[in-house]
Parts: structure tokens; C-alpha cells; sequence
């Protein structure tokens, strides 16, 4: 008997990094494939997909700004614009692979991307597209997690996928301490009080405030996307 999604809508959140893939920086093309390939797969499931992708393996506002002497906001900027390549770059590889996609950006780049309107965010859900969130909230000072815990509410997604490079959170960096342990579930509040590194606490906040659960896991392992979505227990849960 064939499994069936969990879950009808969810967004997933990909880092900057994840987009790089062997690379110090930059976009890797196979890594863009692999993403595409394992996103189609939910979507040929049913599941209506939407992304919000980061920019930091292009540039990070708030390293760069102490690196380069640049003022915070102007830097922040320059992030939400890198985030933008990432969201063409998928999405090119995802109408090579045959699905529909659309990106819409928080700032306004009208030559490659639409402007970030709810409304027109849901349609495109409801027509079986996916949706790429790019340049964040289109405000300096907020992370591209805050922006997927908000495009997550906005588009009443049921959970966000938080892909990473390691199947989990873990007591400390598991490359380092070998003694790490792997938490299966933390509570949002176990994970602001022991500063784990999910995401940022302003994300992990507005999830809490409106009971968005997130699932973190690793991206890197083909099929742990569907997994996810046919509720097979990896990664860590946070709710």
C-alpha cells in the first residue's frame, strides 16, 4: 500500500549554505538538482510546496558588515539581493524537471521575480505551482528564518522543514564533540532557554506564538525530504 503526505502544505526552509553544496561558496549546480529532484518528489505527491531560501553562500549581511565596515542595513540589503540568485537558480532547476514555479520576492526586482503579495502567494499554491520566498521579510535587521516562520503563517502552511547538513540538533556540534547528543523533540522553549542553534530566537518565537511546528533534518541524504512528508521519524522535532 502506497504511503500518503501527512502534511498538504508545508515550507521549506533552505540555508544559504545548503546551496553551495562541495563548494567554499557559491551555487552548486548538482546540489540545485538534487534539491529540485526531492522537491518534485512531494510535489508529485499532492503536497503544495513553498521555499524560503538564505544568501549567506553569496553574502551575509551581518558578517560582511563587520568584515567590510559596511552599515548593517545596507549590508542586510545586499543579503536579501543574494538570496534572489539562489531563488532564480532553483527554480530554474525545478522547470527543468518539469514543475511550475514561481518567485516572489519582499523587495522589488520587477525584470526576474514578482513582488510578494499573500493573495498571490496562495493562488499559485492553489494552482499546484511552487513558490520561492526570496530577499526575506525585504527588511535589514530580520533573518531569511524569521521570514520562513512568517511566509510559513502567511500561507498557512501545516510545519516547516528545516534543512540542514546534520539529521538534527544535538547538545553541541557533533563534528566536534563526539559525546553530542541528538535530541529527537525539544519544546520551543528548551530551545530558546539552551540557545540550540535551529534558528534564530525571533523565529523560533514567532513559531511558538502560533504553533508552527518545525521539523530540522538532513538535506544532504536523497528522499529525507519525502520522508518528512510521510511522517518517517528523522531529524528533530520542535513544537
Amino acid at each position: 500500500m502506497t504511503k500518503k503526505p501527512i502534511y498538504k502544505r508545508i515550507l521549506l526552509k533552505l540555508s544559504g549554505e545548503a546551496m553551495q553544496g562541495r563548494q567554499s561558496h557559491g551555487i552548486e549546480a548538482e546540489m540545485c538538482a538534487s534539491i529540485a529532484a526531492q522537491v518534485k518528489e512531494i510535489w508529485a505527491m499532492g503536497v503544495k510546496v513553498a521555499m524560503v531560501v538564505g544568501g549567506g553562500n553569496i553574502f551575509r549581511g551581518e558578517f560582511e558588515s563587520k568584515k567590510f565596515d559596511l552599515d548593517r542595513s545596507v549590508a542586510d540589503y545586499m543579503g536579501m539581493l543574494a538570496t534572489v540568485l539562489n531563488g532564480l537558480a532553483l527554480q530554474n532547476a525545478l522547470e527543468k524537471n518539469n514543475v511550475p514555479t514561481r518567485v516572489l520576492t519582499a523587495i522589488q526586482v520587477h525584470a526576474v521575480a514578482e513582488p510578494y503579495i499573500r493573495r498571490r502567494a496562495l493562488r499559485h499554491l492553489e494552482k499546484g505551482r511552487v513558490v520561492i520566498f526570496v530577499a526575506g521579510t525585504g527588511n535589514p535587521y530580520f533573518t531569511t528564518d524569521t521570514a520562513a516562520a512568517l511566509r510559513a503563517k502567511e500561507i498557512e502552511a501545516e510545519i516547516i522543514l528545516k534543512a540542514t547538513k546534520v539529521d538534527g540538533v544535538y547538545t553541541a556540534d557533533p563534528k566536534k564533540d563526539k559525546s553530542a547528543k541528538k535530541f529527537s523533540e525539544l519544546r520551543y522553549i528548551e530551545v530558546l532557554n539552551k540557545k540550540l542553534k535551529v534558528m534564530d530566537a525571533t523565529a523560533i518565537s514567532l513559531c511558538m506564538d502560533n504553533d508552527m511546528p518545525i521539523v530540522v533534518f538532513n538535506m544532504t541524504e536523497p528522499g529525507n525530504i519525502k520522508r518528512v512528508v510521510l511522517g518517517e521519524k528523522i531529524g528533530t522535532v520542535v513544537k
